[in-house]
């Protein structure tokens, strides 16, 4: 099975210059703690509400802060075309709960989740990505 079989297609991006407090906000609106960082059809970032709380609030920043100071630049992801259990591998190895997903031009197609592979119904993805996130604790 191919991620692109199970991946949410729709994904909520923020351009780099999005404020902090405008991300805090997104974020508090649709329940999440990252958002993926776009500028034009690229993937830049992503920026977690770990960031905002120890890279901003705590570094002193303000809340129009441009969220390109205090995203995290190297995101791990996945291409659209990859079978679930190497993407599910990757993903506890790395101990990741969520990838963005890319086609093979590198842009952004879609996220796959801890709860897409679960819904997939693959017993050995499932057991392997959870295995991964368990450790991370």
């Amino acid at each position: 099975m191919k991620i692109s079989d199970i991946m949410t297609h729709s994904v909520q991006t923020i351009p780099p210059e999005t404020s902090l407090k405008d991300a805090a906000t997104l974020m508090a609106r649709i329940d999440s703690g990252a958002l993926l960082v776009n500028e034009g059809d690229m993937l830049v970032g992503m920026l977690t509400d770990r960031d905002i709380t120890v890279r901003a609030v705590a570094a002193g920043l303000a809340p129009d802060t441009p969220v390109r100071r205090v995203m995290s630049g190297n995101v791990h992801y996945c291409f659209e075309d990859e079978e679930l259990q190497q993407v599910a591998e990757n993903m506890a190895d790395i101990q990741m709960r969520r990838l963005p997903v890319l086609n093979r031009q590198k842009r952004l197609v879609g996220v796959v989740s801890l709860g897409n592979i679960a819904r997939a119904r693959s017993a050995r993805a499932c057991d392997t990505v959870l295995r991964g996130v368990a450790h991370a604790h």
